[in-house]
């Protein structure tokens, strides 16, 4: 079977309707009949960047599957592109699909560093590791532009404040002076997502993402720093990228990782359609066989929104994986720590008690 043609650059291939709007609106007209004429497709309608002014930025994180207590995420929807991203359906909150609409609407909170120090410099608030990117990419495109999470990385430094970092671009290396500067004080530890050693499923997975080169030089250049990297190795997908688990493994620790995460992929919400329409045209001959391999793993159907499970999975497929990081924790990190963050020297920044020495 022919796979069906692609957007190119784009993960998703539709926008399916947002379950919180009555209506659907659709783009008809002069416009699709411009694109038609120029040979072109409606999708390669230009990344928006939408300026929005919230109240708040820091987020309490209640899930206990995270690994985290609180967040922040300097932008809204992401042009990364990820076909499985869980953070798809939170664009529904904002009026748009978890479709083309989150890589396309890019949401840009301006105010972000301003909010976050008016936080962290609050009398009630006690230092906590804040993580940069919970839901979408702080280096994504859109920082390249805003520097957004530069002027956030700095206002960490300022109160002395932990923050962890998740991201998959290797962006994050302009803002190495300030890494480093947190990094002298153990203020700050770095997540860096590597899905695959594939290049070819890279780019059908996350299209507008570093390639893998570059992420691999990230960690290394990064580790040779002295800022701790943990690798993410996520999500883990039956039939997709699981068989690299352990290769994966061996090469982010050979470039400096101190430890890796993992993750069952599960498709919740909006994305079980979109990522269902994705896979029927990128791997249609593998289509039906990686879908069935991901119900295994959530009994019988694409999510399960469980705590303790709904990143684990269960079933045959699942514990293979588990098996296999087992393994990979023995072989290729063993000796190795990824440290904690320190939070005890916030306290005497916030208040001014420094500027007496």
């Amino acid at each position: 079977m022919k796979a069906k043609q692609l957007r190119k650059g784009r993960g998703a291939q539709k926008n399916p309707h947002n379950r919180f709007l009555k209506h659907i609106y659709e783009f008809r007209g002069d416009f699709l009949e411009f694109c038609r004429l120029e040979g072109e497709e409606a999708d390669q309608v230009k990344t928006e960047y939408l300026p929005i002014f919230p109240k708040s930025i820091v987020n309490k994180v209640d899930s206990p599957d995270v690994g985290m207590s609180y967040s922040m995420n300097p932008y809204q929807g992401c042009e990364h592109g990820c076909i499985y991203c869980y953070a798809r359906n939170t664009h529904e909150y904002w009026g748009y699909s978890a479709g083309l609409d989150f890589e396309r609407k890019i949401l840009v909170k301006t105010n972000a560093a301003a909010l976050l120090e008016s936080k962290i410099k609050h009398k009630n608030w006690k230092a906590e590791t804040i993580v940069l990117s919970g839901n979408t990419d702080c280096y994504q495109p859109a920082e390249k532009r805003y520097k957004i999470t530069r002027q956030c990385l700095e206002v960490f430094w300022k109160y002395r404040h932990p923050v962890g970092i998740i991201t998959k671009n290797s962006l994050i290396l302009r803002d190495l002076d300030v890494l480093k500067d947190l990094s002298d004080q153990q203020l700050v530890g770095v997540n860096i997502s590597v899905t695959s050693l594939s290049e070819k499923t890279r780019r059908k997975l996350e299209p507008r993402t570093a390639s893998l080169k570059k992420r691999l030089k990230t960690i290394e250049v990064l580790s040779a720093n002295g800022i701790p990297v943990n690798a993410m190795l996520a999500p883990m997908i039956p039939g997709i990228n699981s068989h690299e688990l352990l290769k994966l493994a061996k090469t982010v620790s050979e470039h400096g990782a101190l430890s890796f995460g993992f993750t069952v992929v599960r498709l919740n919400g909006a994305i079980g359609q979109i990522f269902t329409d994705w896979i029927k045209r990128a791997m249609p001959d593998k289509a039906d066989k990686v879908l069935h391999q991901i119900q295994e793993c959530h009994g019988g159907t694409l999510n399960d929104s469980r705590f303790g499970l709904r990143n684990r999975g269960q079933g045959r497929i699942a514990e293979q994986i588990h098996a296999m990081a087992k393994i990979a924790r023995f072989r290729y990190f063993s000796g190795k720590e990824f440290p904690a963050l320190n939070t005890k020297m916030h306290e005497p920044y916030k208040s001014g008690q420094m500027k007496l020495f």
